[in-house]
């Protein structure tokens, strides 16, 4: 179904253990913008139990109304059949969420639903008149395409990083309940359990600084000079598939098309030939150093700086001399 008089910014809020992401909170910020330079509001929206203390924080972030769907399903399925009842409802002419693997498989299926598309990775929103020009990768992010979404509602999910979080303790809203019944043949899967894995905690996406390794690393033993320079950097460990799949370190850490998406301020990656499927993960890094014995490595194309040598050798001279700058 097409949806017409549409007005103003809906933001779908995904939550971790009742909290909103952090990337959700950066596309407030944003929508509250766009919407401002409008005349419009921003409707934030919270699908699930207990989730008014989360609300307080949207707030602060930018929204002017906050809809709490009480619902216990967290199937992609019952968010997207709660997220399209609230679209028919409210008649949002722009529809965003954080590109997280959920919201992944939920936005383009409310698109779809509307009639309209859907831009998917959003790295930075234009107004141009009356348009919306999004700015998306493509060919695995080694180009940055313009993109106008002609329909109504503009639908789009917003890499993380691609926004500043501005959260303005003094500002509030109001807050709508909503009880929307989700049909049992609505429902495709059923949770059964839920297990957590036990290890260390990475927060890749909200890093500054980023220190990569890959298989040009050598062995599990040589991996250990990422950990350290990450450690003199301040920074958090990041990796690409071969050197999970060795086990060198858990697959939390790992950057690229099938793990995090990442857009620090600093990525330094060590030993990584630079393989379309992790470049399309930090190619949104605000500076990149490349450290690589192959001078044709791909990496070097994206990368601020090139280190050709080998990163076994050349990581412990960075170290030595952060360490040295550190001390003065």
């Amino acid at each position: 179904m097409k949806l017409n008089d549409t007005k103003n910014i809906m933001v779908y809020v995904e939550t971790a253990d009742k909290a909103p992401i952090n990337c959700a909170l950066e596309i407030l910020g944003k929508a509250n913008e766009i919407a401002k330079a409008k005349g419009e509001e921003v409707t934030a929206v919270l699908i699930g139990k207990d989730l008014e203390e989360a609300a307080k924080t949207i707030f602060q972030a930018g929204a002017d109304k906050v809809i709490i769907a009480e619902n216990e399903n967290s199937q992609v399925e019952s968010h997207r059949a709660v997220l399209t009842e609230l679209v028919k409802k409210y008649k949002p002419a722009v529809i965003m969420a954080g590109a997280t693997q959920f919201a992944k498989d939920l936005m383009p299926v409310v698109a779809k639903r509307f009639e309209t598309g859907c831009a998917v990775d959003v790295l930075n929103i234009k107004c141009e008149g009356e348009k919306l020009v999004l700015t998306c990768p493509v060919y695995g992010g080694t180009v940055l395409n313009d993109v106008v979404i002609k329909e109504t509602p503009v639908v789009m999910s917003v890499r993380s990083g691609a926004f500043a979080k501005n959260l303005v303790p003094e500002r509030t809203g109001e807050i709508i309940k909503e009880n929307i019944e989700v049909p049992a043949q609505a429902l495709l899967t059923k949770i059964i359990d839920v297990v957590k894995e036990i290890g260390e905690q990475v927060n890749l996406e909200e890093a500054d600084v980023i220190v990569s390794g890959g298989r040009g690393m050598g062995t599990k033993e040589n991996f250990e000079l990422v950990k350290q320079l990450a450690d003199v950097c301040g920074g958090v460990v990041g990796a690409t598939r071969p050197a999970i799949e060795d086990e060198w370190i858990p697959r939390s850490h790992q950057v690229g098309q099938s793990g995090k998406i990442v857009s620090p301020k600093l990525y330094i990656a060590c030993g990584i030939s630079g393989a379309t499927q992790h470049l399309s993960g930090m190619i949104g890094s605000e500076y990149i150093v490349a450290i690589n014995k192959d001078e044709d490595a791909p990496i070097f194309d994206v990368a601020d700086v090139g280190i050709v040598g080998d990163a076994v050798k050349v990581i412990p001279l960075l170290i030595e001399e952060i360490k040295k700058i550190k001390s003065m």
